[in-house]
């Protein structure tokens, strides 16, 4: 099993910047694609973005497509997002996970392992 755990929420005005870490302990956390979702309040948990296990290769939502950038650094069993030109929103508690199967990328049900999230907030 992998444990994940986020940080770097919190609140920031629009046009702002964030980077959120997701810290893994527990099994190899290099054998696996990692992915970032976000849930909005009274909203579903959608997909943001997910990184391959070498960090070769990445894919976007397209709300977030060249203002948001994920990577990974093996060496120290974490994955980023770094958040720029942040908009309201952007709103959400943020969630990393570990893919589990390779049917739809964007789904949540192809990913497990779930941090607890980070809150970010963009002010308008």
């Amino acid at each position: 099993q992998v444990q994940l755990v986020e940080s770097g929420g919190g609140l920031v005005q629009a046009g702002g910047s964030l980077r959120l870490s997701c810290a893994a302990s527990g099994r190899t956390f290099s054998d696996y694609d990692m992915g970032w979702f976000r849930q909005a309040p009274g909203k579903e948990r959608e997909f943001v973005a997910v990184i391959s296990w070498n960090g070769g290769s990445s894919y976007y939502a397209d709300s977030v497509k060249g203002r948001f950038t994920i990577s990974r650094g093996n060496a120290k069993n974490t994955v980023y997002l770094q958040m720029n030109s942040l908009k309201p929103e952007d709103t959400a508690v943020y969630y990393c996970a570990v893919r589990q199967s390779f049917r739809q990328v964007t789904s949540e049900n192809e990913y497990g392992n779930w941090g607890q999230g980070t809150q970010v907030t963009v002010s308008s």
